[in-house]
């Protein structure tokens, strides 16, 4: 389902929609209103969502539905991206976005829909050549910051702050490592501290129980010793 209150906007995506198989159109609205008839007569397994609309905002919408289905934001407004993970959105499509980038949600999108199955039917040709995700969303600054998982040497633990270190630079956000270590992937990262996530990719060499990465000596916790040896040095 297609929820924009912009004309323009609807058709781009019945049009993007209409080029994959994997997908189809069963309503077009232009507010949340309509939406919310349109779920009480039948089943939506995705809806693409604007967010600035009026009557009821694409948030207001979404956070009023008890079991969502699978959603993927497209707006002209980039301060919404960190809300919308917090609502577990599939993905943001920042207009004006191209047919390649739709295609990327998309893919995401079905690889959700696949695991939520009880008894998966999919195979993989249902997807449309999967991307792995390879980078954060961070806020700092009143900026949104993409950080690629390649740039990022080690994340440090600030209290209620984290900051990423990466090969251009450090930033500072509002967040919790451990919030982090269950986000990002296991093949990439590791936590070898209780304040310090390293990248994997990006140590040099142990030393007692220290970590050389790019020249920083990042310590290593009691507990975690073992754990570091297994995955980065066995």
């Amino acid at each position: 389902m297609i929820i924009d209150d912009e004309y323009p906007a609807r058709v781009l995506l019945n049009d993007y929609a209409s080029k994959l198989p994997l997908l189809q159109v069963v309503a077009s609205c232009k507010t949340a209103l309509e939406a919310m008839a349109v779920l009480r007569e039948q089943t939506v397994d995705l809806i693409f969502l604007d967010i600035q609309m009026p009557e009821l905002t694409g948030l207001e919408f979404l956070q009023s539905l008890t079991h969502p289905p699978l959603v993927i934001f497209t707006t002209a407004y980039a301060d919404y991206a960190l809300k919308g993970y917090e609502l577990n959105v599939v993905d943001y499509l920042l207009k004006p976005f191209s047919f390649e980038r739709f295609v990327q949600a998309v893919n995401k999108a079905a690889e959700r829909f696949q695991l939520t199955q009880s008894t998966p039917s999919a195979t993989p040709s249902t997807i449309i050549q999967p991307e792995q995700k390879s980078f954060i969303v961070v806020k700092a600054d009143h900026k949104l910051h993409r950080i690629a998982y390649e740039d990022i040497l080690f994340i440090e633990g600030l209290r209620e702050y984290v900051a990423f270190h990466t090969v251009s630079g450090k930033v500072i956000t509002l967040e919790s490592l451990k919030k982090l270590e269950e986000m990002l992937p296991a093949e990439t990262f590791i936590r070898v501290h209780k304040s310090y996530i390293v990248n994997k990719k990006k140590v040099k060499s142990l030393y007692g129980n220290q970590l050389d990465i790019a020249g920083h000596w990042i310590p290593i916790g009691k507990l975690y010793r073992d754990e570091v040896v297994k995955h980065l040095f066995s």
